[in-house]
């Protein structure tokens, strides 16, 4: 005897298809939705982080080389800021490391020196301080770096004593 498949019961109601084919779409939408969800949020760059090392020459100057940075940073938006912390209403020296009389110069009371002339601020890069010329020299004088980007002080050290 032989039997004919069509004959036999239906394996699944249309009811229970149609339950579990909406259910099925919905965990496809949803898994698709908590993917895309990750790429479209925005994520916010971390404030920067430097370490400097700070070195009095016999000849009068001061290098301050940074040491250490975890991002490179966009010179036009380094205020850099030389005080006497004897004198805070005394002489002060401020400007941005871009400026004309700053960025790439030899000779200048500070100059800022980009070893990978790439237009940033990297690891390696320093700066140089006439601190014979301004009168830095005594121990008393500070420098410190601000990122105006994000709000950041990213060093404020002293600069150290050169003796005669």
């Amino acid at each position: 005897m032989v039997t004919d498949i069509c004959d036999e019961d239906e394996a699944v109601s249309p009811v229970i298809a149609t339950v579990l084919l909406l259910a099925i779409t919905v965990m496809l939408s949803s898994m698709v939705f908590i993917m895309m969800q990750s790429a479209l949020t925005s994520v916010e760059k971390s404030e920067p982080e430097m370490t400097v090392s700070v070195k009095g020459l016999d000849n009068g100057f001061h290098v301050v080389r940074i040491t250490s940075l975890d991002q490179a940073l966009d010179p036009a938006r380094l205020e850099y800021q030389i005080y006497s912390s004897d004198d805070p209403n005394g002489n002060q020296y401020n400007g941005f490391v871009d400026d004309s009389d700053v960025y790439g110069v030899i000779g200048s009371n500070i100059s800022f020196h980009d070893r990978d002339a790439g237009y940033s601020v990297t690891q390696g890069d320093y700066f140089v301080i006439d601190s014979e010329t301004i009168g830095s020299k005594d121990g008393t004088w500070g420098f410190k770096l601000i990122d105006q980007s994000s709000n950041t002080l990213l060093f404020d050290i002293g600069l150290t004593i050169i003796e005669d």
